[in-house]
């Protein structure tokens, strides 16, 4: 009788977790206020897609993520890709069209002189070849993925490896 008992409670336990199994993980959903970050200077919004988020991420790591993995600068510690101090930048880079602009052609924080040659950017896809294939599109993903990550990750974007 205690073996039929024990059966019978051991067989929905059994059934619910082969179909937990079985089922597809679900995601977290991003909220469109995560999604939203500034297009241009002027304070011109747009809400990127999760879709754009993940290509941009994906295109970052395998272009960025070697000297800017989670945020930091591994070259230079004082100047990460978190909003503070991307915004504090000259000129600022802390929305989509000065990220693309920075990709293209990179100034120093102080915007005074070109760094093309030491930092890989389109101008300098001869010698930094994975920045060949980026188009125009790569690069907003790219930059929307910078300005969503820390509202997504908090400070731990930027923020080195007190948070790992």
């Amino acid at each position: 009788m205690r073996a039929l008992a024990r059966t019978l409670l051991a067989l929905p336990l059994a059934l619910l977790i082969l179909v937990g199994l079985g089922a597809p993980a679900q995601a977290a959903q991003w909220t469109a206020e995560q999604l939203t970050v500034p297009v241009d200077a002027d304070g011109n919004l747009v809400t990127f897609s999760e879709q754009e988020i993940r290509t941009g991420r994906k295109l970052f790591n395998n272009s960025c993520g070697e000297c800017h993995a989670g945020g930091i600068t591994k070259t230079n510690h004082n100047v990460g890709l978190d909003p503070e101090t991307l915004a504090l930048a000259t000129p600022a880079r802390d929305n989509v069209a000065a990220l693309v602009d920075y990709m293209k052609d990179p100034t120093s924080y102080d915007g005074e002189y070109s760094i093309a040659d030491v930092h890989p950017s389109i101008r300098s896809s001869d010698i930094f070849v994975k920045m060949r294939d980026l188009d125009d599109g790569d690069l907003r993903d790219m930059a929307g993925y910078i300005l969503v990550a820390p509202k997504v990750q908090g400070i731990q974007w930027g923020g080195g490896k007190i948070y790992f």
